[in-house]
């Protein structure tokens, strides 16, 4: 059984690949959140990182928004988006 609420707020304690988010047993609502909670937190490390904060990246942002992309079909996996706070439009 997933924890959805922990799934929710912290993806990478749940899973251990964005492309796993995709098999679970979730609506595709709740998969579209918790992917896009994967790439605000993948995004937050990259910028604690750039401003020389110890950070640890698990998953690429890549990877996550590859896996949103195969729920929703348009996510812009090459531009992801215009700051690393609002990478995918929100």
């Amino acid at each position: 059984m997933i924890d959805v609420e922990k799934a929710m707020h912290d993806p990478a304690a749940v899973f251990t690949r964005p492309e796993n988010v995709i098999d679970a047993p979730l609506t595709k609502q709740q998969k579209i959140a918790i992917l896009k909670s994967w790439a605000y937190d993948v995004r937050e490390l990259e910028v604690a990182e750039e401003e020389g904060m110890v950070g640890t990246t698990r998953s690429s942002l890549h990877q996550i928004l590859e896996s949103l992309n195969r729920l929703v079909g348009e996510v812009d996996v090459e531009h992801p988006g215009p700051s690393k706070h609002h990478p995918l439009g929100d």
